[in-house]
């Protein structure tokens, strides 16, 4: 007869003695299994000592956390997190320069374990480890004279615990001095310091950021684009990860009016970093990134894709203001813009007093006219139409003023061409520029999980104007090659989108690439990919076709159905957002297999497989559950904070809702899981599932079971095995080569 469920079979450490192999009741009271392990050893005060995992974690085993306790695992009985906050606090004031090594790194293994932190929290633990910051610098810099490496590693622990101890959450960051500032500033301005200080000095600098508005205006104040600069010069990808990460905190903080430009600063080495657009623009910046970052010696990691896609986004978000900009009609300085795209393409200078006012006006017509755009007495209207509002003219004359000669050739190519075979440049242009702000996402919160940044932004100072310029050139060449007229502008623009996204799918590392690429999918080139696709996806449309589909849906409606509901027993680890990503927090959750109960429960790490059930605590009947929200109608995303604003993540939120307003709620780390998990508890409820995945399914499987069952297959004998694979010829005379 197998033992209880609730008896479990463990062995238990203790330092100098044997292991135990014990039974433990999980029924039972901790504290009671913890006195009986102590009575086994004779060790009094039972109510001093804990349980934890003997494992490179070193978790204590609580109340809340003790079924993941599995059959044979190893436990190890310690002090009570109590006694060992109360021993290091102590032990870490030490005047033994040994005694307080070795407990600065027991403190940094230890505030990794929140049951720990809580203890050493509420001794003030996390005051004592500032005032050591602030106060033991000049200390500590007579000991790197003497002993370098006990500077380091005794500095490297402090911080290391102060940041592991602040990721639980616990202790708002507003409550930090000016001075402690003042310090983790300048361990990253000094030209020389341990990595590992370094590292944890970068990872508080940009947690400040995050966390607080009053501290970004601090931090801003005390680092400059030349104290960083350094750091992503080094070969340490961590380092240059964290100084990114740095970057993209200060600028996504920073308010609107401290994004622009500023023309007075002149040496970017005394730059501040709250002149973000400054920084941004500066060739020397991009060209470190792109030098010893992109194409550095070490393949780039997950982490650091990801800060360079924010500081992709960010980059092209400084275009948002001149995108909403609506041109003014009457402001002289914007139609000089006009008035110089005139005078580039047709080589002629403004007549002051030359000819009549109605002459001239004629003149102007007909030249902005053969310009392309849609008022011809007066084009500036053409830009108030937003997005792309200024950002459109800017494109313009960045073309016309950098790449002259393309830009005339196809002004006077088109005024060249019958009316309906001309392509209007000033039209185009404004279009363009709008699908490439919605291709490249301008104005929208870069997500929290999307890695994907094109390396070849990084390669020129103004990308998005060398963007357009290939892109422009592109779309003529493509009027050509479709013979397009002017009723055909869309059909135009829609094959330009394509080249352009399917080009930027191969992840061009230069513009030059890029180029190359939009030449190989020439408009000829679409026709054949889209037949191609057309082919897979033939379309049944007669009356039996649909009758027959309308039949067979409920089917595959139904297998739909059991697929979600089978990957909802598997389970998904999902993400616990938090304001640092590189220490991601995990949970796991899983249909049971009887599809009656939710398992979930915390993890230290992302697991390798499935998660078990009984090592998941807690658990959700699916009769109590009420409803299923998803995006802003959820209660995480209600709550104030930059998550709210994340486009991305508030489409991937989704929240059960059950018994009297209680909630659990998830953020799906990509959209398969979300439609899955949306799905899979709607199909639970026995309400209809809807997501675009499902409808993507529905469509697929409809496809390829219509096509079984039209299959002409009256008098064909359908064998039960396959034939067999035939055995290779003696040779291969027969084979003709193409070349």
């Amino acid at each position: 007869m197998p033992p209880p469920a609730d008896i479990l079979k463990v062995a238990i450490e203790w330092p100098g003695a044997f292991p135990k192999l014990m039974e433990i009741d999980q029924k039972k009271p901790l504290s009671a299994i913890i006195k009986e392990v102590c009575e086994g050893w004779q060790l009094p005060n039972h109510e001093t000592y804990a349980l934890q995992n003997a494992d490179s974690t070193n978790f204590y085993i609580t109340e809340k956390n003790r079924n993941n306790i599995k059959n044979g695992s190893i436990l190890r009985l310690t002090k009570s997190p109590g006694q060992m906050a109360m021993q290091l606090h102590e032990r870490i004031q030490s005047s033994s320069l040994d005694v307080k090594l070795d407990a600065l790194k027991d403190l940094a293994n230890s505030s990794r374990d929140i049951t720990f932190a809580q203890e050493f929290i509420n001794l003030d633990g996390i005051s004592l480890l500032t005032q050591m910051v602030e106060s033991g610098t000049e200390r500590y810099q007579k000991l790197q004279k003497m002993m370098k490496p006990c500077f380091g590693e005794m500095l490297s622990f402090t911080l290391t615990a102060f940041v592991e101890l602040m990721d639980h959450g616990i202790v708002s960051w507003d409550t930090f001095s000016v001075a402690f500032i003042k310090k983790i500033a300048s361990f990253v301005c000094k030209s020389s310091m341990d990595s590992a200080v370094l590292q944890r000095s970068l990872a508080i600098l940009e947690s400040m950021v995050l966390n607080s508005q009053d501290l970004y205006q601090k931090v801003a104040q005390e680092i400059t684009i030349g104290q960083l600069m350094p750091h992503l010069q080094g070969t340490d990808q961590d380092i240059q990860t964290y100084t990114i990460a740095v970057i993209n905190a200060l600028f996504l903080k920073a308010p609107e009016e401290k994004r622009q430009f500023d023309e007075n600063i002149v040496n970017i080495h005394d730059c501040p970093l709250t002149e973000m657009a400054h920084i941004l623009a500066q060739k020397q910046l991009r060209s470190i990134i792109l030098t010893n970052v992109i194409r550095g010696p070490k393949p780039i990691n997950e982490e650091m894709a990801h800060q360079l896609y924010m500081l992709q986004v960010l980059t092209f978000n400084l275009l948002e203001d001149r995108m909403m900009t609506k041109m003014d009609p009457q402001d002289q300085a914007q139609r000089d813009i006009i008035f110089e795209l005139r005078r580039i393409a047709f080589d002629v200078e403004c007549e002051s007093n030359s000819g009549s006012i109605e002459k001239r006006k004629s003149m102007y017509t007909r030249d902005y006219k053969k310009l392309g755009f849609i008022n011809h007495v007066n084009p500036a209207v053409d830009f108030t139409q937003i997005p792309p509002g200024m950002l459109a003219l800017d494109n313009m004359l960045y073309f016309a003023r950098q790449h002259q000669d393309s830009y005339i050739r196809i002004v006077l190519e088109n005024s060249s061409r019958e009316d309906k075979h001309e392509c209007p440049f000033g039209r185009s242009s404004i279009e363009l520029t709008k699908m490439l702000c919605e291709i490249l996402k301008v104005g929208e919160l870069p997500s929290e999980n999307c890695h994907d940044f094109h390396p070849m932004f990084f390669t020129h100072d103004r990308s998005f104007e060398e963007f357009f310029c290939i892109c422009i050139q592109l779309l003529n060449k493509t009027w050509k090659e479709m013979r397009a007229t002017s009723e055909d502008f869309n059909k135009v623009m829609q094959v330009v989108r394509e080249q352009i996204t399917r080009a930027l799918t191969a992840k061009p590392n230069s513009l030059d690439q890029f180029k190359s690429r939009l030449q190989n999918l020439s408009y000829t080139e679409i026709l054949k990919i889209r037949q191609s696709e057309r082919m897979n996806q033939e379309d049944f449309q007669s009356r039996p076709i649909v009758e027959l589909r309308e039949k067979i849906q409920p089917e595959i409606m139904e297998l739909i159905k059991q697929q979600r509901l089978n990957r909802l027993c598997e389970g998904t680890c999902f993400r616990k957002i938090s304001s640092r990503r590189r220490q991601d927090k995990f949970w796991y959750c899983r249909l049971s297999p009887n599809h009656k109960v939710l398992h979930y429960g915390d993890l230290e790490e992302s697991p390798q497989g499935e998660v078990p059930h009984d090592s998941l605590q807690d658990k959700l009947p699916v009769a109590d559950i009420k409803a299923v929200v998803t995006g802003k109608d959820c209660p995480h995303m209600k709550e104030k904070g930059a998550l709210k604003q994340n486009k991305e993540v508030l489409e991937l939120a989704f929240s059960i809702l059950y018994e009297s307003d209680e909630y659990l709620n998830f953020i799906a780390p990509d959209k398969h899981e979300y439609c899955v998990w949306t799905d899979g508890l709607n199909a639970l409820l026995g309400k209809e599932m809807t997501s675009e995945f499902t409808r993507s399914d529905l469509d697929t499987l409809l496809n390829m079971e219509m096509k079984l069952r039209l299959l002409d297959l009256e008098n064909i004998q359908i064998p039960e095995a396959p034939p067999p694979i035939p055995k290779e010829p003696s040779n291969y005379d027969f084979v003709y080569d193409c070349n």
